[in-house]
């Protein structure tokens, strides 16, 4: 934990700041609820190790900052046939998506992948990081919720899941955008 990173992941405080983020947000957790049982895996999400990780999983969350976890997590998801909502924000702006593509549409026809939105990723260096462009603590937190949102549905199986639909969040002018996208 480093103190950038209080204004926008706010189960760190400033007492927890040289921790480990996973001790950190493990100590969050229980402080909430005592009662529930947090696993935490102290390491980086590769695409050697994500599909014995997320095979563990019912819904895979992801939160990451890089397109290196993003792209490991959203296959490791597809071959282990395990649902993923998945997010990202810009200095003011966010997207959220839920993917599935183990499974077919009403229509018959395969749900869209993560590479099916997004082939390859940007040049190295095109897509400022959130060090450099800085971030918006609470666009964070409104991406966040969404994103629990999606994963609720999905456990519970209410509602219509952001599958094969993007949905854009623009801080700057509180306007929420879908765009439809396909399998290819």
């Amino acid at each position: 934990v480093s103190l950038s990173n209080l204004q926008r992941q706010v189960i760190h405080g400033s007492d927890t700041i040289g921790m480990a983020k996973t001790d950190s947000a493990a100590a969050a957790i229980m402080r909430l609820n005592p009662n529930v049982a947090v696993e935490t895996h102290g390491l980086r999400l590769t695409e050697e190790n994500a599909p014995a990780l997320v095979a563990r999983y019912d819904v895979v969350v992801d939160g990451s900052d890089n397109f290196e976890t993003r792209y490991a997590v959203a296959d490791a998801c597809a071959s282990e046939k395990k649902p993923l909502v998945t997010a990202a924000v810009g200095r003011f702006d966010g997207s959220v998506t839920v993917l599935k593509p183990f499974e077919t549409g009403a229509d018959g026809k395969r749900n869209p992948s993560y590479r099916d939105l997004f082939p390859e990723a940007p040049p190295e260096g095109l897509v400022p990081s959130c060090a450099v462009a800085g971030i918006v603590g609470a666009l964070t937190g409104v991406i966040g919720a969404l994103e629990a949102m999606e994963a609720i549905k999905l456990i519970t199986g209410i509602g219509e899941p952001l599958i094969g639909r993007l949905l854009l969040y623009d801080g700057l002018t509180a306007r929420f955008d879908t765009i439809r996208y396909k399998a290819v």
